[in-house]
């Protein structure tokens, strides 16, 4: 964003700094610690202030692994590790691991209560802050447009904070008001029905409450990325496509398709009157680049539904406030002066699409699906795929221009920023090293040396072939001051959301559509490599809708809530110790997994890939480093020349025979560790237990509040470990 933008917001946190300061003391001596007194709010900039300090609380943050404040973004978190996207057992898939609701003994994540003793630590407290200042706006002086303006953003975000909350928990306490601080002051959990009733009332009243200042168009410029009133009705869509899901549709109720569907589509015209739509539709551009560009754009970026905003700033100061995104840094490779790269699941790497749009042939789940009849090549795996497979990943000899030169003394990348090509083909030292799956000690070319990635994350890169760079790079740090926002749900995500309910309303020919404007961004034509007994075949339908999903929106956190929604680690087929009948799955014929066609993850594990040296070149080995004016360790220098490597501003059908040739001739694919193994080299399988689905409360929630009630599947903390008795499936 302008530096200007997140100045105007961030004065405004400063002074609500002022007003939400909150020591322990004040909840010790449960004194009344209102976050601002009740005349601050009768100035709209005062009000404005604490509106601001709601946003600082509640966006989203793309630096953050997942808590009881920040959702999943696509990071290599505790949520992601447990799907295809990376490997390494994630605590929900871990085999040897069963989460408790026991402090000490492998504790269930605590998205539900946080840390007690200040309001700014605990989910509670942000809900608190929320009617705090709906209150102070309630009862101010200001004018009712002023009320309204700023109403409308805090009423969407207590009903976010409750949806993030009603995904995990089902039915959780409803507090609307200010509650004291005394003992008196506790809510029962309600059912889950009520809950999501609830935040759509919040969301309903915050959409009505901005139209008047965002369905014309949008907010300006100087406020973009503040909620509108299409922001609102897109949460309330994807709440209600989750209420009409597996996991709390066990029965599957045809009415909660039909009342999502219904929604979701009566909102895309209000996401249209807000300047909302498929960002460059029209403009596909080489090789999925307007697509590319949708991840870099803020001004005029029709995505972004629902965005949270960085800037390069390097340290706080009297006049603005720093706030960097660190994905960029993150996923750069180490001879970048990046932050190393992030490593993507071989698993995902060859399940995406073939370039006509069908699954490749090797994939063994989305049985459903139409395999290509172009031939899958793992040892090439760049190889005639979908547009955004070149988006996604980077791998050996492709071009990701920056912004920067990071050669000096210490790196001998031979590459400046602007001519950049990876080239991240490894080599061991020795044959013992070269030949187990789980060693660690690889090389790669060009200085990447032990800090190699044998694929790497390119999804959602400032690519500076794609756009002007929203970072500062700097010799010291790289990419670490960057402006690139984070979208937690854009357009896109609202289209795929209309699919899948339309889908499962029975209206498969509206499914379709969607599937095709989502495909047709990125450069598909015709059927868009949609197979045509869709239309007809509903399971078919569900099963293309979510490998889309799977495919457009990868690393951007949402494929866990994806996977728990329909219950794809075990079908729904296992049961829950103590869980009623109600709790069986008897929609989509018992088993969501046979359904779709789609493999359980349970049982599968994730390894990585590389590409190696082969033998037939000193025996791919090579030295550990390469000193200034001494021997070169890569066994490929003075052996191999490279070819030109793929440029993605270029057709592409010219460029990959000489880079398939130069993988034929020197390099052979590796399978690299991923998931664990055991001590006696044996291979671990995911497993995620069926209590996940609906997770229990940590024991900590319970000590706070002994009136919770439990999970049916979890200890209850307050009963001496018996078996939970709040059913959130219940109405």
């Amino acid at each position: 964003m302008k530096k200007k933008n997140i100045r105007i917001l961030s004065i405004a946190l400063i002074t609500a700094g002022v007003f939400s300061s909150c020591s322990d003391q004040f909840l010790q001596d449960k004194k009344n610690y209102d976050n601002a007194n009740a005349d601050s709010y009768n100035y709209y900039s005062g009000a404005l202030a604490r509106v601001a300090d709601i946003y600082m609380w509640c966006l989203p943050d793309a630096n953050a692994d997942p808590s009881w404040k920040y959702n999943s973004t696509g990071l290599a978190d505790t949520q992601a590790k447990s799907t295809e996207e990376y490997s390494g057992f994630g605590v929900f898939v871990d085999p040897d691991a069963e989460l408790t609701y026991q402090q000490g003994n492998n504790p269930v994540p605590d998205y539900f209560h946080g840390s007690s003793g200040n309001i700014q630590t605990m989910v509670w407290g942000r809900i608190r802050n929320c009617n705090d200042v709906i209150r102070g706006i309630t009862n101010s002086t200001l004018t009712q447009e002023e009320k309204s303006k700023l109403l409308g953003q805090v009423y969407f975000f207590r009903a976010w904070c409750y949806y993030n909350l009603v995904k995990w928990y089902g039915g959780v306490p409803i507090i609307k008001e200010v509650q004291e601080i005394v003992s008196g002051s506790v809510v029962p959990r309600s059912t889950t029905k009520e809950c999501v009733d609830f935040i759509c009332e919040d969301l309903d009243l915050s959409a009505e409450l901005l139209a008047p200042f965002t369905t014309n168009g949008g907010w300006t410029s100087s406020d973009f990325g503040r909620v509108t009133s299409g922001t609102a009705l897109a949460l309330k869509g994807r709440l209600l496509l989750l209420y009409a899901s597996p996991v709390f549709n066990r029965k599957n109720d045809v009415t909660r398709w039909e009342k999502a569907y219904e929604v979701i589509g009566e909102s895309i015209a209000t996401l249209n009157a807000c300047g909302y739509g498929l960002y460059n539709e029209n403009n596909p551009g080489a090789n999925a680049s307007g697509w590319a560009n949708i991840f870099s754009t803020v001004e005029g970026n029709s995505e972004a539904v629902f965005v949270t905003l960085y800037n390069t700033l390097a340290s706080a100061s009297s006049a603005d406030f720093s706030k960097n995104n660190a994905w960029e840094n993150g996923i750069r490779p180490s001879n970048t002066l990046g932050g190393g790269g992030k490593t993507p699941s071989a698993m995902l790497v060859d399940m995406f699409p073939m370039s006509d749009g069908k699954k490749p042939g090797s994939t063994t789940t989305y049985t459903k699906l139409a395999s290509s009849e172009i031939s899958y090549d793992s040892e090439a795996p760049f190889l005639n795929r979908d547009p955004r497979f070149y988006r996604t990943f980077a791998f050996p000899g492709v071009r990701w221009k920056f912004s920067g030169d990071p050669r000096n003394e210490k790196n001998n990348n031979p590459y400046n920023g602007s001519e950049y090509e990876l080239w991240n083909y490894v080599w061991y030292t020795t044959e013992t090293d070269r030949d187990n799956v789980e060693s660690g000690s690889t090389y790669g070319a060009d200085n990447l040396l032990g800090n190699a990635k044998g694929f790497y994350i390119r999804k959602r890169s400032d690519d500076a072939d794609v756009n002007s760079p929203r970072y500062r790079y700097e010799a010291a740090n790289g990419f670490k001051y960057s402006a690139n926002p984070y979208i937690e749900l854009r357009y896109a995500e609202v289209l795929l959301n209309y699919a899948e309910a339309a889908c499962g309303a029975g209206h498969m020919d509206i499914a379709v559509e969607q599937l095709k404007k989502i495909r047709t961004r990125v450069g598909y034509t015709g059927d868009c490599g949609l197979q045509s007994n869709l239309l007809s075949d509903q399971a078919a339908c569900m099963a293309a809708v979510l490998y889309e999903r799977q495919v457009e929106l990868a690393y951007e956190g949402k494929r866990f809530d994806d996977l728990r929604r329909w219950m794809l680690f075990d079908g729904g087929v296992e049961k829950v110790a103590g869980a009623p009948d109600s709790w069986t799955l008897t929609g989509w014929g018992g088993n969501t997994c046979t359904y779709l066609g789609f493999t359980p993850l349970n049982g599968q594990r994730r390894d990585n890939l590389e590409f190696r040296v082969n033998n037939s070149n000193k025996n791919g080995l090579g030295g550990k480093e390469w000193a200034i004016g001494g021997t070169n360790p890569d066994p490929l220098y003075g052996v191999a020349t490279r070819p030109a490597a793929i440029d993605l501003t270029k057709d592409l059908s010219t460029q990959q025979t000489g880079l398939k040739n130069f993988y034929a001739t020197y390099l052979t694919r590796k399978k690299k560790k991923g998931d664990a193994y055991t001590s006696d080299k044996g291979e671990k399988y995911m497993k995620f237990y069926p209590k996940y689905y609906l997770l229990g409360l940590y024991q900590g929630a319970q000590n706070a509040n002994a009136t919770l009630k439990q999970t049916i599947g979890w200890g209850d903390y307050v009963n001496g470990g018996a078996n939970g008795t709040y059913d959130p499936l219940a109405e």
